[in-house]
């Protein structure tokens, strides 16, 4: 399992647990977290193998997970379990995310220094075997996907296009239960 997907040992421990009933599902992990702040919080992130999850797939995650991990009980204190989507900004933690979301701009962090630098942003250029492209200002560079600390996509107006698209074709916006957009002069946009 890659670190990206769960980085600490209990989040690979979790998601050991976990994995199997979310592919049951017909699912995919993309990402596990136990976080710790005033309340700590168990936040996964699952997606249908085409991409996307709707709330109540993850409300049907989240009871499903919660009666593993009661069984399990692989968390001493108290948590608040939290299932959603990776969203639009979503983390790139698997191979196959990288060539999916190929000409869409990214930040990618590695452990060590690369060319003396940690941190790359670009437009997301594929994969080659084992290495992440990205295209930067100085050209494309290879990024063994092992080295990766941390990548997401960056928020751009063209991928909030794409996400809109796909859920458009997947018949899961229908425009007609939208309000026309109207312009400052009165007039409706296109």
């Amino acid at each position: 399992m890659s670190d990206l997907v769960a980085k600490a040992a209990l989040d690979r421990r979790l998601a050991e647990i976990i994995t199997p009933v979310i592919e049951d599902m017909g699912f995919e992990l993309v990402r596990v977290r136990l976080m710790s702040g005033k309340t700590t919080t168990l936040q996964i992130m699952a997606q249908r193998p085409d991409g996307g999850i709707e709330v109540d797939e993850c409300g049907q995650i989240s009871t499903a997970i919660s009666a593993t991990l009661d069984v399990e009980d692989p968390i001493l204190d108290a948590y608040a379990l939290e299932v959603s989507s990776p969203g639009i900004d979503r983390p790139l933690t698997r191979l196959k995310d990288f060539d999916q979301w190929q000409g869409y701009e990214a930040k990618i962090e590695t452990a060590d220094l690369i060319d003396g630098r940690r941190r790359f942003k670009g437009e997301l250029a594929g994969v080659e075997g084992e290495e992440v492209l990205i295209n930067i200002e100085e050209g494309t560079v290879g990024l063994q996907f092992d080295w990766l600390t941390d990548a997401k996509l960056v928020l751009t107006d063209e991928l909030i296009t794409e996400m809109l698209r796909q859920r458009k074709a997947a018949g899961i916006v229908n425009e007609d239960d939208f309000d026309e957009i109207v312009d400052e002069t009165g007039s409706e946009e296109d």
